[in-house]
């Protein structure tokens, strides 16, 4: 078993004091956001400060997808959402979901942006370009380093599905991250939730690697298919994203209120299938692995 790095063991202690394995999505788009939002000058960042101060008690994370930002010039909304984040909810991390996929210099420039600039714990790389794409990520030793390996899009199949081998090529890639890359305890893998059978393949030889599983809610997966196939023996071991059905709960002057029953309802289908009991809440001694 590789030891926790620092951003594993945030996420864990997060998960734990909260006993939840939901990670919320920041995902704004400006035409779904409520009219009494929409009107203020910083209307992203006030709709997810309420989203944020409403799920935070349900949550183990937070997910703003980059690119939901920078379509809208609202950079300065994102680095000033996720600031919120770090002041006023410290324990829960955020990943700063972007999938970057670069080498060498270039790759070391969006390492800075995303921990530095941003200030983000953890971001979302792509591997595909190979192991000098990544390791510039891997020097920050206090952040985590998140993989795509098996994603959950229906075209993941045209190349993630290739053999080479013997071994379909996101197998390659999940053996490679936890035998080489994960020196630092600090790597993640994404697999998509709509692929329970290979999170469970995934899941049996990566060992308690930790996975970020998106999908689930608007997006069709299953959530008692996903954790039974992903979680450790100790029912951690991975994390959920949900974004739209639960920021987008209601569009009303409610949506704070219908995202935090949302985010709980999640968090108890989840812990249901964990543990067989939702409000069963494991000790940090108990040993996110």
């Amino acid at each position: 078993m590789t030891e926790r790095g620092a951003f594993v063991a945030k996420l864990r202690a997060a998960a734990t004091k909260n006993n939840s394995l939901v990670c919320v999505g920041l995902d704004p788009e400006l035409e779904k956001l409520p009219a009494h939002i929409r009107s203020l000058p910083q209307p992203i960042l006030e709709f997810n400060r309420r989203i944020v101060d409403a799920t935070a008690e349900y949550a183990c994370c937070f997910k703003p997808q980059f690119a939901h930002y920078a379509a809208l010039g609202a950079e300065d909304q994102l680095l000033a959402t996720i600031r919120y984040i770090h002041e006023k909810h410290p324990g829960l991390p955020v990943i700063l979901d972007s999938k970057r996929g670069d080498i060498g210099s270039t790759a070391a420039k969006y390492a800075q942006e995303s921990f530095e600039r941003y200030g983000a714990d953890s971001v979302t790389v792509n591997p595909y370009l190979g192991f000098d794409s990544v390791e510039p990520y891997l020097k920050w030793k206090d952040r985590g380093v998140i993989i795509l390996c098996r994603t959950s899009n229906p075209g993941a199949r045209d190349f993630q599905d290739l053999e080479s081998g013997g071994k379909r090529l996101y197998r390659h890639v999940a053996e490679r991250v936890a035998r080489d890359w994960n020196a630092g305890g600090n790597c993640m893998l994404v697999i998509g939730a709509t692929y329970p059978q290979e999170l469970a393949e995934i899941r049996a030889v990566v060992g308690d690697l930790p996975f970020l599983v998106p999908s689930v809610g608007a997006q069709g997966g299953d959530v008692a298919a996903a954790v039974r196939a992903g979680r450790t023996a100790d029912g951690f071991g991975m994390v959920l994203n949900s974004s739209r059905g639960i920021i987008y709960a209601s569009s009303g002057e409610d949506f704070a209120e219908a995202a935090r029953i949302a985010a709980r309802t999640l968090r108890d289908e989840i812990n249901l299938y964990r543990f067989g009991n939702p409000d069963k809440a494991p000790t940090e001694g108990s040993a996110v692995r």
